[in-house]
């Protein structure tokens, strides 16, 4: 059952259900159904709702061979959190990483991880709804999707007939939506030795892999000397991959690079849905999620089997400015590259932008006096203004430039 991934992955884009052998959209499906169904109430950090995820996530991971590797012989590895701003305040308790573990008698090991907790009601403060309390925030793409590729890649890989060089540590973590509290605290008390981790896997929202023109983004290429190129080998007349190769960014894997180990975090892009009761199942592309999966699967097998990646500090453009900003464009910006400037993933209801007419997929190249190459560039212009003012934006629309007139 060993991929050629390559040669596969051209056959797969063509004709997705050749890779049901190895992953199947139903699967996905089924699994996305569940988790994110109202019945488990939006998974808020450390609510019952969660705790029921988790044990379907136990059971799934379970029934293919692996085998717990929380705390104490468990699947779980608990820790304390608080659902106000900064740690203080709100609501606070006990959370729990689900973590399980496949031996396959190798010298390292590959982390493979997604959050499973959302935002529940809504009562935390982190839904972009206008009016979000009491509407069950079920997280389909955000990260249903996420968990049900880290089940379906343990069904893969203990199912693989030709034994895997690394052995695999699958995470599912909890306090994502809090700021990163599980992977934080995973990284702080590893349950494996952390000095045998070869690298980390990070799947976050990736359920909606566009069906025409499709993009998927992998940031963290720079993290090691050979993910670039391996990364780009995957891309085709029908994939576009664009990379980032910046090791932090909003996600658990940044936990992990500030740890020292190399990270790859795949995301097919944010959507209006994202943190609305909106993200639901049936907008969920499953046969696109098979996609990211072979890739993630047939990268794997192709990663150097006689040492350890090196890794590699990069440059941090998603998090790494000081700009200070009192004023938000209501915009869901791309933490990928583009060619010319930073692409709008979505507009956001009765914001900046969407008075000003902006529209998702345009591509916002400056901002007043002030050019705007990527997030970095963008965060530090929009430094620039108070509550009130009036500037112009430039950008592109289906290779038009337009400029726009904005009131922050």
């Amino acid at each position: 059952m060993k991929l050629k991934s390559t040669i596969l992955f051209t056959i797969l884009i063509s004709s997705s259900t050749f890779a049901q052998d190895w992953f199947s959209a139903q699967k996905v499906t089924q699994h996305i159904s569940i988790l994110a169904a109202d019945s488990l109430g939006g998974r808020a950090t450390g609510s019952k709702f969660e705790e029921k995820a988790a044990n379907y996530i136990i059971k799934q991971l379970k029934s293919n061979g692996i085998q717990p590797k929380g705390e104490n012989g468990t699947w779980l590895q608990q820790f304390d959190f608080s659902a106000g701003l900064h740690g203080t305040g709100g609501r606070t308790g006990k959370a729990n990483n689900v973590i399980g573990f496949l031996d396959n008698k190798a010298k390292y090991t590959i982390v493979i991880g997604a959050h499973y907790d959302h935002l529940g009601d809504g009562a935390d403060g982190h839904s972009l709804d206008g009016h979000p309390e009491g509407k069950i925030h079920n997280g389909a793409d955000d990260n249903a999707s996420g968990v049900a590729g880290v089940i379906e890649l343990a069904r893969y890989f203990s199912q693989n007939n030709e034994k895997e060089a690394f052995n695999f540590l699958f995470i599912c973590f909890s306090g994502e939506e809090l700021g990163l509290l599980g992977s934080v605290y995973f990284c702080e008390h590893p349950t494996i030795d952390i000095s045998n981790i070869n690298c980390m896997i990070n799947m976050d929202m990736i359920g909606r892999l566009p069906k025409e023109n499709a993009s998927l983004a992998v940031s963290g290429t720079g993290t090691a000397a050979p993910f670039e190129k391996l990364v780009k080998s995957f891309e085709n007349g029908a994939l576009k991959i664009t990379t980032d190769s910046a090791g932090v960014g909003p996600s658990d894997h940044t936990s992990f690079y500030n740890k020292g180990i190399p990270v790859l975090h795949f995301f097919s892009g944010t959507h209006a849905d994202y943190h609305k009761p909106s993200d639901d199942i049936e907008k969920i592309n499953a046969q696109g999620e098979e996609v990211i999966l072979l890739i993630i699967a047939g990268l794997i097998e192709q990663l150097p089997k006689d040492e350890k990646l090196a890794f590699l500090k990069t440059r941090n453009p998603s998090m790494g400015t000081s700009a200070k900003f009192k004023v938000t464009l209501g915009i869901m910006p791309s933490y990928a590259n583009t060619d010319n400037g930073l692409k709008v993933e979505a507009v956001l209801d009765g914001k900046a932008a969407m008075k000003a007419g902006m529209k998702d997929g345009d591509i916002i190249t400056q901002i007043g006096d002030y050019p705007v190459k990527e997030i970095q560039t963008y965060m530090e212009a929009l430094g620039k203004f108070n509550k009130g003012d009036k500037t112009k934006v430039k950008l592109i629309r289906d290779k038009e430039v337009m400029v726009l007139e904005v009131e922050f």
